[in-house]
């Protein structure tokens, strides 16, 4: 929403006394979590409010600190929607429910994307289509500072089937974040992000009123809505098969689970385990030995966190069956062949065989499925899968060719930076170029009322004559695109190249990306040819004797025709593919790379 300048931006005025009340009234029932106290700390005395309207010509409000940070906004003609500022969300991190997002994501939705599912991490219990929500970074054992606000696109149930299925789409439609443009308003738009917030987890009932369930690829909790304590417990040590040793019940609501509790958290496993997996195994599958049947079926089939019989609540991921009332996995088998849920047999050594399950059993049908260790183990294997993936392309990133088009302000452009406020002996890119060109038009209000797409460039002097060529009559109007496009044109064309280990090589003139052709030489004889690499700093040598062992094919450097200071390494036969791949590999930019297969137009001719 505010990834681009404003359109206008009115002047701030001081909010009154009464207003400044209504205001601070509205904040305290809007968020029910907020003491009266809190109040005065978030709509603080001599706050003053800007109008404003977005990019999109949306309206809005933003309610200023004394110190000019914005602290919460409106959104829409009329709205008293009121949204918190991460500006206030850091003073406040517990205002509003939360999702947590890898930190490979965050420059995304700093750059204007809204958050996918697939990027969700864990999230807050309860949440609902259009709720406001805050989105942090995900840190393990630790809670990050809000960086984003938005609203659900989807409901929680959506969030949860992605934890099984593979399901696309939006999660947050954000609209602010960090270092935005309402973010950069304020004074004490350099403040780094706060540290992450460690907590160790506070365990409450999922139904009290202020509950709120907190889910994670490693753990599903519920914690305390006032304040948010252990929102991101790590609970690595919680999670897999348990070992047969010794340890102490988990900790439950009120106290320790009794082994009553533990029991029923391992036949509520079992019956999940028939109802999912077993039931659909081929009766040849059949007879599984106790110690597989209890480690590759019930075991993860066990649910992470469970209500107790006395109403309290407590985290099932690491219970034993030592700790039940049946003592070992024997009894447990025993006592779930009596209620008719299994089948065994004995076998040698005084153990048992699972010889079937009773998948009809009311019991089965009447399971209610829960969230396994599994589950949860899958979820944390494609959280790390996933980051894994993203480190290996950032540093395949760092291993490229960093390639930058640039442009310097010259001849008829330079009065229209001088009046943009800018350094006319400074290289812009053209990201850059776009930026100054979208905040002057605002500031200048040239933008054509009738229609948006087109700017009035006769109104303004310096940037008619940056965009007036050669023998042309000053236009009065143009799309916005073809402004910036002939501005860019008008400037001095340049290009910088940052090779690993390498000095940087900046250059006038236009950069030419690497051409690889096929040609017909000698007859019917297909070669191809490869130019244009020495300005990336490869060597012609080397790339024809790599090529020649890559093409198991004969190679050879000659000059350019025309161009001697130039070289072109010829590969016998049609080999732009493996060409396209050597480049790649030496760090060069596919989209620098023009291939092109000229003998069928030979054939033709």
């Amino acid at each position: 929403m505010f990834k681009k300048p404003l359109a206008e931006l009115k002047t701030s005025a001081p909010l009154r006394s009464s207003d400044r009340r209504k205001l601070k009234q509205r904040v305290l029932q809007t968020f029910p979590l907020l003491q009266p106290g809190d109040g005065d700390l978030l709509v603080p005395d001599g706050l003053l409010s800007q109008k404003f309207s977005t990019h999109l010509d949306d309206p809005g409000v933003a309610y200023l600190s004394p110190e000019g940070d914005p602290v919460w906004f409106t959104l829409g003609k009329g709205s008293d929607d009121l949204i918190p500022t991460v500006y206030t969300l850091w003073k406040r991190p517990d205002l509003l429910p939360f999702l947590s997002t890898p930190s490979a994501v965050v420059p995304k939705l700093v750059g204007g994307a809204d958050l996918m599912i697939p990027g969700v991490v864990q999230h807050s219990h309860g949440l609902s289509e259009g709720q406001l929500v805050s989105v942090t970074q995900y840190h393990r054992g630790a809670l990050g500072p809000p960086l984003a606000v938005g609203r659900m696109a989807v409901p929680e149930e959506t969030l949860r089937r992605a934890a099984d299925v593979d399901v696309k789409g939006k999660a947050v439609y954000i609209l602010h974040t960090w270092r935005d443009v309402l973010w950069d308003m304020g004074p004490s738009k350099k403040m780094e992000a706060p540290e992450p917030r460690t907590f160790e987890a506070k365990v409450e009932a999922e139904g009290q009123e202020d509950g709120v369930k907190v889910e994670d690829g490693d753990m599903e909790v519920a914690v305390s809505g006032a304040t948010l304590e252990g929102a991101v417990s790590d609970a690595e040590n919680n999670i897999g098969p348990t070992t047969g040793t010794d340890a102490a019940p988990p900790e439950a609501k009120g106290g320790t689970m009794t082994a009553e509790d533990v029991s029923n958290a391992l036949r509520s496993a079992l019956l999940q385990a028939i109802s999912i997996t077993l039931s659909s195994l081929a009766p040849t599958s059949f007879p599984i030995s106790a110690s597989t049947f209890w480690s590759s079926y019930v075991l993860p089939a066990r649910p992470v966190y469970v209500q107790l019989a006395d109403g309290g609540s407590a985290d099932a991921s690491a219970v034993d069956v030592k700790q039940s009332t049946h003592k070992s996995v024997k009894a447990f088998l025993k006592a779930s062949q009596k209620e008719g849920l299994i089948k065994l047999k004995d076998a040698k050594g005084g153990d048992v065989m699972v010889t079937g399950v009773s998948a009809q059993h009311p019991a089965v049908a009447g399971h209610k499925s829960h969230r396994t260790v599994k589950d949860v183990e899958t979820r944390r294997e494609k959280v790390e899968d996933r980051e894994r993936k993203e480190r290996e392309a950032k540093e395949k990133r760092k291993e490229e060719i960093q390639i930058a088009e640039l442009y310097k302000p010259l001849g008829n452009t330079v009065p229209w930076f001088v009046a943009a406020e800018k350094d006319t002996s400074e290289f812009y890119t053209v990201s850059d170029v776009k930026t100054i060109f979208n905040a002057y038009v605002t500031t200048k209000q040239l933008v054509n009322p009738r229609d948006q797409q087109y700017i009035n460039v006769g109104e303004d002097t310096e940037l008619r004559i940056a965009v007036t060529g050669k023998n042309e009559d000053p236009p009065e109007f143009l799309k916005r695109e073809e402004v910036l496009s002939r501005i860019r044109h008008n400037m001095q064309s340049w290009y910088e190249i940052r090779a690993n280990g390498q000095d940087v090589v900046r250059k006038k003139g236009q950069l030419k990306p690497v051409s690889v052709v096929v040609k017909i030489r000698q007859g019917r004889k297909a070669c191809t040819l490869v130019t244009g690499f020495e300005p990336y700093k490869l060597d012609a040598q080397d790339l024809a004797e790599e090529l020649r062992k890559l093409c198991a094919s004969s190679t050879s450097v000659s000059p350019v025709q025309g161009k001697p200071a130039d070289m072109e390494i010829m590969v016998q036969g049609k080999q732009i593919a493996a060409v396209t791949e050597l480049l790649v590999s030496k760090g060069l930019p596919k989209n620098w790379i023009e291939g092109a297969d000229m003998t069928a137009d030979k054939k033709k001719k």
